[in-house]
């Protein structure tokens, strides 16, 4: 009896059965068609959307002349500049939306440890 991958052949001996292959590595392109974004978000979007939200977050902290000014000019800040994010990703580039967004979350969180730090030492809350 002769095992089921190998077929007889009676001028070769025993030889193996073709492989069907497994798909992990296809020879041809996909039978339905890959969607691509029109307008893809590129590194230098990114960078230079962080760059812009990073100057007008120092730009609004510096406005504040004490914690609690810094800390109320930043959320300020951080709102405007996430809701011209949502505009960018709606109409604009998005990777400048991203870059955006990733900084301005940044930015709320220095914003956010400094008030914190300040609270957990003195026991009176900044912001009041």
């Amino acid at each position: 009896m002769t095992h089921p991958a190998f077929r007889p052949d009676p001028a070769a001996g025993m030889r193996p059965m073709p492989r069907t292959p497994s798909g992990l590595f296809p020879s041809a392109p996909p039978a339905q068609p890959t969607y691509r974004e029109p307008h893809q978000v590129s590194g230098a979007g990114v960078a230079a959307g962080g760059a812009v939200a990073a100057g007008w977050l120092v730009l609004f902290g510096l406005l504040g002349s004490d914690l609690t000014g810094y800390a109320r000019w930043t959320l300020f800040a951080g709102a405007v500049a996430w809701l011209a994010s949502f505009v960018l990703v709606r109409v604009g580039d998005r990777g400048v939306a991203t870059g955006i967004a990733i900084v301005t979350a940044g930015g709320w969180s220095i914003a956010a440890a400094v008030v914190a730090l300040r609270w957990s030492g003195t026991g009176d809350w900044p912001l009041w």
